[in-house]
């Protein structure tokens, strides 16, 4: 019997995939507990529309992240802080500083999660600052960090 699947189940498939299983093992398994359901002609149908959609809002959702990788390009944060001997700072400039300074500053939200630092800011100086915007879009922004 050719079902649909609704959920990733180990060994036999991934959600919306179409595949062969026993009549049995179908109808006592994986219907009762909504892993599958029957691959009809109206259910196949739906299939195809709802991967159709997931693929628009996919495309959307990288339009938008490379809009905003755009826009960051032409941004630039200063964070003035409190310095020691030799530009060296007190602490070091979080990712969640970063992220609230470009919220208050140019209205953009981004999850400090989403920043990577190669190493923590701790000295005066001018760095590029990668932000993970989608698994294909990495932005840059430039911040530079100044004496009080």
């Amino acid at each position: 019997m050719k079902v649909i699947l609704l959920e990733d189940i180990k060994n036999i498939g991934k959600k919306g995939q179409v595949i062969n299983a026993k009549d049995g093992y179908a109808r006592n398994y994986l219907f009762p507990k909504n892993l599958a359901i029957e691959a009809t002609e109206a259910n196949l149908r739906n299939l195809e529309l709802a991967k159709k959609k997931k693929e628009e809002k996919e495309t959307e959702i990288l339009e938008e992240a490379k809009a905003l990788e755009e826009e960051l390009l032409k941004k630039t944060i200063v964070i003035k802080t409190k310095t020691g001997e030799k530009g060296k700072l007190f602490g070091s400039i979080t990712t969640k500083e970063i992220s609230e300074i470009l919220e208050k500053e140019h209205k953009i939200i981004i999850d400090k999660k989403k920043f990577d630092l190669d190493e923590p800011i701790k000295s005066v100086g001018e760095y590029n600052v990668k932000i993970k915007l989608h698994p294909k879009v990495n932005a840059k922004l430039k911040v530079i960090v100044t004496e009080k």
